[in-house]
């Protein structure tokens, strides 16, 4: 008899529900959460990246999350490497476990692997390390939506770890970067079955205004102020964090940076959605119906 293994994927834009949907979905099943996501590993970042409640960690076991410190060096090849690993231990145990987080590209690095990129000269990176520098966030955002719109629809903007990698693999093969992400999907010993969230986009964007709130209530302008003196680090470079260094820097005031705050984020739920939904594998849910959804896990799972 073959022994079948099942990840239980549950993506869906920040906001929409996982959290609540994933731990009600592992006590069913009776195994454990993965979390892909990239702004959740890092002890530092609490309320700026919406992590569980400890009440909800301590319901059922979680993995990746407060694994890393923000001085680490990390990044979605060295996540797709641990998080293999870690399914095959856990598979001994159990024949479903749920993966779960908002950023796609750590969530397809486990379940389809990672394209093979060109080898690039290293002076241009640190050519465009250098125009980074005197130009800003603004200079990467225009050069990349520039050479690769497709690329710049789907990518976390305020990410510059992520623009200059694009940005360099534009100049140096003269070709977009989206050219190269051809999917050709590798081998896995387990089945995916992939599940996404979704509500109106009325809906979303009031629960992002409130959580917002909610986090701004807990501390989280303080939170981002004692983390103000490592700014410049890659794990800081994010939604949630970014609007109010710039408010410490005095580049506006409070209110808009509470503005910005929500915008940001609703933008950012906005591309989470842009590069779930080109993946026709995955099934929509709202998160209300966990009926709908148990009754679909069980017929794929058998």
């Amino acid at each position: 008899m073959v022994n079948r293994r099942y990840l239980i994927l549950v993506i869906g834009p920040t906001a929409v529900g996982k959290t609540n949907l994933c731990i009600k979905l592992a006590n069913f099943f009776n195994t454990d959460i993965i979390s892909c996501d990239s702004r959740q590993f890092y002890l530092e970042m609490n309320l700026g990246t919406a992590k569980p409640s400890q009440e909800e960690l301590d319901s059922v076991p979680h993995h990746f999350i407060n694994t890393l410190s923000i001085e680490e060096d990390y990044d979605v090849r060295k996540f797709e490497k641990d998080a293999l690993g870690l399914l095959d231990k856990l598979f001994q145990k159990h024949e479903v476990v749920i993966m779960t987080g908002g950023s796609g590209l750590f969530a397809d690095a486990v379940v389809e692997g990672l394209d093979e990129m060109p080898e690039i000269n290293p002076k241009i990176r640190q050519g465009i390390i250098k125009e980074f520098e005197e130009g800003g966030l603004s200079f990467l955002q225009a050069e990349v939506a520039r050479l690769d719109p497709e690329y710049f629809d789907q990518v976390d903007r305020q990410n510059p770890q992520r623009l200059m990698r694009a940005l360099e693999v534009c100049r140096g093969t003269g070709k977009p970067f989206s050219s190269f992400r051809v999917k050709s999907k590798k081998e896995r010993n387990f089945i995916p079955v992939k599940i996404g969230l979704e509500r109106d986009r009325e809906e979303l964007y009031e629960r992002i205004d409130q959580r917002m709130d909610q986090m701004i209530a807990a501390g989280l302008f303080d939170e981002a102020e004692a983390l103000f003196g490592k700014r410049h680090l890659n794990a800081l470079q994010t939604v949630g964090y970014s609007e109010i260094f710039g408010f410490l820097e005095g580049k506006y005031d409070k209110e808009e940076a509470v503005r910005l705050l929500k915008r940001n984020s609703r933008r950012y739920a906005k591309r989470q959605l842009t590069w779930f939904k080109r993946d026709e594998s995955i099934t929509w849910f709202h998160p209300s119906q966990e009926k709908e959804i148990i009754k679909f896990l069980k017929d794929q799972i058998g």
